[in-house]
């Protein structure tokens, strides 16, 4: 049965766009309709296959922001326009409602938080890699879980800052759950700290204490991942509690 679930995971689904909105001026959300999807966990990925006209084929791998079931039973995914990438901009700029994509997954077992896990949560995000992140903050509202939340979201300028509004909505709505941004490049006004990237008061000031046994996701591009992995493990944190996601590109 296992084995059977596993194969049925990878194999391409035809997925349709339904809606899509602009989350930042360069990161748009894509909200696809796939039939026969399996359903996924909080902090897994896909497989995105395009085929030209001339059957050239380009793959991509993109973290799923939406969490499961998905009220309308779709799947979120926030593509961040890369001005040199290959696919990156078919997907923010020329994908239109009612084209179709191919998706296989989900993918990945180890990068996710699941409703039954008890321990505080701390995630610390650096540009979109807060996509994952955010499913697992969905995905502990859609359980209304009490379990203690906190982001931590490295991003270069206020516009940068993906789902800027509706983090906020949930802070404001949703017990327990904190989120702190850091500023790399330009700060809102009137913000108390000048722009600066993640640093060890950062994470000692807005995360969980290490004797808290808090789960810990950071996901962002390497140089990110490694500094605030090396920050979390220097101020106590247990190494096996630590998980990471990387990408590439820079902060």
């Amino acid at each position: 049965m296992a084995r059977t679930a596993l194969s049925g995971r990878l194999i391409w689904r035809a997925a349709t766009l339904t809606e899509a909105r602009w989350e930042t001026p360069t990161a748009r959300t894509l909200v696809l309709d796939v039939p026969d999807w399996p359903g996924h966990t909080a902090g897994q990925h896909i497989d995105v296959r395009l085929t030209a006209e001339d059957g050239y084929r380009a793959q991509r791998s993109y973290s799923i922001a939406s969490a499961w079931p998905h009220p309308q039973n779709r799947v979120e995914l926030m593509i961040q326009r890369l001005e040199d990438g290959e696919v990156s901009p078919y997907l923010t700029d020329g994908l239109e409602v009612g084209d179709q994509l191919e998706l296989r997954g989900p993918v990945g077992g180890w990068f996710v938080w699941r409703e039954k896990q008890t321990a505080p949560v701390l995630l610390l995000a650096g540009g979109s890699g807060v996509v994952p992140l955010m499913a697992m903050i969905r995905a502990r509202g859609a359980a209304r879980g009490q379990q203690p939340f906190r982001l931590i979201y490295s991003v270069r300028t206020p516009e940068d800052a993906c789902y800027a509004e509706e983090l906020a909505k949930r802070v404001r709505e949703e017990h327990g759950l904190d989120v702190r941004y850091v500023y790399t490049r330009k700060t809102p006004d009137g913000w108390p700290d000048p722009p600066k990237r993640i640093d060890v008061a950062t994470v000692n000031t807005y995360g969980w204490p290490a004797d808290f046994q808090p789960d810990c996701y950071v996901c962002g591009p390497t140089t990110f991942v490694e500094t605030a992995a090396d920050i979390l493990v220097a101020l106590g944190h247990d190494p096996k509690r630590v998980r990471t996601e990387r990408f590439g590109g820079t902060s």
